[in-house]
């Protein structure tokens, strides 16, 4: 097997082809939007563990040029108060270093790399059938154009159109809070460089990264009703939502957001279920479209960039297509359900309750088990290991 095809050029899609190009595979993206700016109002942090899996991709230098590092977590009460000040991540490693972006921007990079690397992204084609056969599948697009291959890889998001070919009816479900995201020109006072601050407010959670250029970048998490179907990802009325909550606290967080410039976005934190299928004969879920999670433990980036590098060594060390699905799994779903699990855990804490739920950070060590899954030069086994 040669060809792959991979549906969706976000970042889960892009990092994949980047993976199975470096395992040696002939790999074109397929991207519905005509161009990069997906939910470029939205930021994210990708944690040592996504840098991690970029190093494996060769793509470090690709990242590293955008966004900015984080290397401590603050922690305030409702008053503004430091309860703590601690290192972020694996602060000794500069590539590893937890890094700050524009969702549009990072997603931006690594489709140039793959550019670079010689992989084809075609924009502005949307998938909207997928036929399998026993020696291969065919995509069918929206323009009337086919394209064929060995493998099909589905990484086109929350809302995966491969998913709902592969497994009709699962959709992602609301996980009870809205997310609002903001940039802010002025910087707040006495903020430490490279630090990001969490408040743990009396009714939201709030979190802030001060850029070198002295933006500051803004997230609020409110636990109420879901947004309306035509309301997710589109601004609304939020100062008259969000404002009030945050000024009910005399922490830095309602100046923060009152002086905002130009949209907040706004969105509902969703997440799928556990145990959805993953794969069929010859198409694989990754990314959002396989395990999206709320966005409360900040690893969804991070995730998909994990996925990239396993799913390139399954396919490299195992006999296979059934080997390899089988062994990515095995590697993968323990992982990123537990973090659906944790992070809907966060978001659902403070739903109808007057406090927010708590804020969790990664811890600083990475995992024995994961560091040998995602290092390129070591060969992915059938079954993960035992958990200590």
């Amino acid at each position: 097997m040669t060809k792959v095809l991979v549906v969706g050029g976000g970042i889960a899609g892009t990092a994949a082809a980047l993976g199975l190009c470096k395992a040696g595979y002939d790999v074109t993206v397929y991207e519905a939007h005509p161009d990069t700016a997906a939910d470029i109002g939205a930021f994210l942090t990708l944690a040592s563990n996504g840098m991690r899996a970029l190093a494996q991709l060769d793509a470090t230098d690709a990242v590293t040029a955008i966004g900015f590092p984080l290397t401590s977590l603050r922690l305030l009460d409702s008053q503004g108060i430091e309860q703590a000040h601690a290192p972020l991540g694996e602060v000794a490693d500069p590539a590893l270093h937890y890094r700050c972006l524009r969702r549009g921007e990072l997603n931006a990079a690594l489709q140039r790399e793959a550019a670079r690397r010689g992989v084809p992204l075609r924009h502005g084609v949307r998938l909207t059938g997928v036929t399998e056969g026993s020696d291969g599948v065919t995509a069918h697009f929206s323009d009337g154009t086919t394209a064929e291959a060995d493998l099909l890889v589905g990484a086109d998001g929350l809302n995966s159109t491969v998913r709902e070919i592969l497994t009709p009816g699962v959709r992602p479900g609301y996980s009870g809070q809205r997310i609002f995201y903001g940039y802010t020109g002025t910087a707040a006072a006495a903020d430490p460089t490279g630090a990001i601050t969490f408040v743990r407010g009396s009714e939201t959670t709030f979190g802030y990264a001060v850029s070198p250029a002295g933006e500051t970048y803004w997230f609020a998490r409110v636990n109420t009703d879901a947004l309306p179907a035509d309301g997710t990802a589109h601004e609304v009325a939020w100062r008259e939502e969000l404002l009030p909550l945050l000024r009910k606290d005399a922490s830095p967080a309602a100046g923060i957001a009152a002086a905002s410039a130009g949209s907040v976005l706004v969105t509902n934190a969703t997440e799928l279920p556990l145990g959805a299928v993953w794969h069929t004969g010859r198409v694989l879920l990754v990314g959002d479209a396989a395990h999206a999670a709320s966005p409360a433990t900040g690893q969804g980036a991070s995730m998909a960039l994990e996925d990239a590098v396993v799913l390139a060594k399954a396919l490299r060390d195992l006999p296979g297509l059934p080997a390899a699905f089988a062994a990515y799994e095995a590697h993968r779903r323990p992982r990123v359900e537990h973090n659906i699990t944790v992070s809907g855990g966060i978001s659902r804490a403070g739903h109808n309750q007057a406090r927010p739920g708590p804020v969790v950070a990664r811890p600083a060590d990475p995992d024995a088990a994961l560091l040998r899954q995602l290092a390129w030069d070591s060969p992915l086994s059938a079954t993960p290991p035992e958990e200590p």
